[in-house]
Formats: C-alpha cells, structure tokens, sequence
C-alpha cells in the first residue's frame, strides 16, 4: 500500500487499470443473509478511499437488486470506479428459485439493455459471461460480447468459471481482458490448466471468493452457524463432517497469521495476491465483505509478504480440503475440464 491506498493492477492487454484488490459486492443484497444497507454504503465509500476501484455484481444477485443498490454509488464516481458486472443466469418467470445458463445472443442483447438500466450508466466497464452453456459456441457468445464493444455499451470482455480451452476459443473471437473463477486456498483446480492459458493469453485472474466464503476467516465453523437463508448452508464444505476436518486446517494459517501480527482472512487474501508473482499474471481477488473495518483489514493484506518456507506450508492445504464447493461441480470449469461433476479432494 501507498499513502493507505492499495497498488494499481492492468487486467488484460488492454484492460483497464485497477486497484489490485477489488471488491465483491453480492452479499450487500443477496445470499449471505440480512444485510444493512447503510453499511454496505460505507464500505463502498472505504473502499473507494482505500483504492480499490473494481466493484463486482451480476445481473443474477436478487434479480436485478445489487445492480440497482450500486447504481447511486456508481453514478457519484463513475470516473473513479470500474463497474464489472455479468449475464448468463436467466431466472424463469415461472419459478424465480430457478436459474437457467443463457449465452444465446438475443438473450445476452436483452441483458446488457436490462443491467446498462438498472447501474444506469451509459458503459459497462467489464461484462462477463457468468456461466457457459455448453450448448452455445462459445465463439457466437462472445462474438455478440464483441459486438458490444463495437458498439459502445461495454467497454472490456470477461468470462467467469471456462475451461482453458473455452478461454482461447473466445480470445480468437475478441481479446479477454479477465477470467473471474474461484481461488483461494481452499480451491485451486483453476491452477492446472486455465491459470496457464491465462498467462499465455495475457489475461488478468480475478478471484471470487478469496476468503473461502468466510471460512478461512474462522467467522464461521459449520453451515449451523449461518443464518436459515445462507446459500452456504447447501454448500458440501461447509456442513456435517466435512466443516469438522475443514476446521482443522485453519490451524496452519493462523500459525502463520501470529507470525505476521495479522488476521487468518489477511493470511488467506495474501496468499491469492502472492499467486501474481508465483504463476506470473496479474491477480485481482475480489473480497466481499459488507463492513467498513473489513474491507479496511482485506486492503491491508495487499502489504503482506510471505515468505517461500510459509507459501511452501500454506501450499498443502487444499489437497486436504473435504467436499466440493458446489454440491454439482458440472457448471463450473473444473467439472468440465475433468469430464465429471466431482472434482475430488479440494481442488
């Protein structure tokens, strides 16, 4: 950090600039449980003063509501901040639990008219394909993607959650400035194949869920914990035997927590930031979190350097990892990269 601001990072070739943390913003209005709202405000505001410029949302977090809830913070400094937002999780009218993978193009058209009105601003910065429908070419997807570019409605490409070879079919299409996945120390299938192919490609990697939905932060220790409407109470890692055996691997981190004078989120957060310098890319976590202190704590990580002998420890986590991050791994990329919806082990 410099003068309390964190460093500056380019996603991609061509990319825009960017603090090398950002910000997840879902839980401000969805999935985590009750949120406060004047809360989640504040911590935009700290995060603007701290440097983090690259704000995270979807079109599919509360149907529509955390775009709407960004929407006056984004206004107030639309030259500060980079609005990165997604498509590609339609919610049928019919049961609104539900979401159905779209990348058709009349689909993808409707849905950056619907996100461009509710952030209500002119340009999307950052538009990412949420999931891949495998039925859709990818090439026809982002080829619409391109188109607009072309025509002044989004500004940069991203893709959430492909497979190396999904990710260099699109970058023959239209140059990708991020590949958003899940990566943490918790979960590092991506490090096989899509974080090479990133580097070859000049991609940024911006990881969600950095902080291993809060596990790693030892906030919580088993999904009973959570409130009744916590999306993570379906989570595999976090319920019934797998959250006990998880919970003992914390143990390391917050040795090496002690060690630094740090929090085990700190720890955690540095250990993806280091990620930039060990695979030679750039990497932009994106903490959520809904509290001033918080954001302030994750900001902070970005000053922490470990050591090779405490990356080396850190290192053997994930291959002790109970349980998948999703109870069917078949939409994310690690599941199609292995042909099967189980993952096996932690990464």
């Amino acid at each position: 950090m410099t003068d309390g601001r964190i460093t500056t990072v380019k996603l991609g070739g061509n990319g825009p600039e960017v603090g090398v943390q950002g910000l997840g913003c879902m839980g401000m209005s969805f999935a985590y449980g009750p949120s406060d709202a004047d809360a989640s405000r504040a911590t935009l505001e700290k995060a603007l003063d701290l440097g983090v410029t690259l704000y995270d949302t979807a079109d599919a977090y509360g149907a529509g509501e955390n775009e709407r809830f960004l929407a006056p913070f984004f206004q107030a400094h639309r030259d500060e901040v980079v609005i990165a937002t997604k498509f590609a999780l339609s919610i049928p009218a019919d049961d609104p639990t539900r979401r159905v993978i779209r990348n058709d193009p009349p689909y993808i058209r409707q849905a950056v008219e619907a996100s461009l009105e509710r952030l209500g601003v002119d340009a999307i910065d950052l538009y990412y394909m949420h999931r891949r429908d495998v039925d859709v070419p990818i090439e026809e997807s982002v080829g619409t993607m391109a188109d607009l570019v072309r025509e002044g409605k989004v500004k940069h490409l991203g893709l959430s959650e492909v497979t190396a070879d999904e990710l260099r079919a699109a970058h023959a299409v239209h140059p990708i400035a991020a590949v958003q996945s899940e990566w943490s120390l918790f979960s590092r299938d991506i490090e096989a194949k899509v974080v090479p192919a990133a580097r070859d490609l000049g991609v940024a990697l911006v990881p969600y869920s950095p902080l291993g939905r809060g596990f790693l932060t030892g906030s919580f220790a088993s999904a009973e914990d959570l409130s009744p409407d916590d999306f993570r109470r379906q989570q595999p890692r976090f319920t019934g035997d797998n959250a006990t055996a998880n919970a003992t691997l914390l143990g390391l981190i917050r040795a090496v927590a002690d060690a630094h004078g740090a929090s085990p989120g700190q720890i955690a957060l540095a250990w993806v930031q280091q990620q930039a310098s060990v695979h030679r890319l750039p990497v932009v976590p994106i903490p959520g979190t809904r509290k001033p202190s918080r954001v302030e704590e994750n900001a902070a990580a970005t000053a922490i350097v470990l050591t090779a002998e405490e990356l080396q420890l850190l290192d053997g986590i994930a291959a002790q990892v109970a349980g998948n991050r999703y109870a069917d791994m078949a939409f994310t990329s690690a599941g199609r990269e292995q042909g099967n919806t189980s993952t096996g082990g932690g990464r």
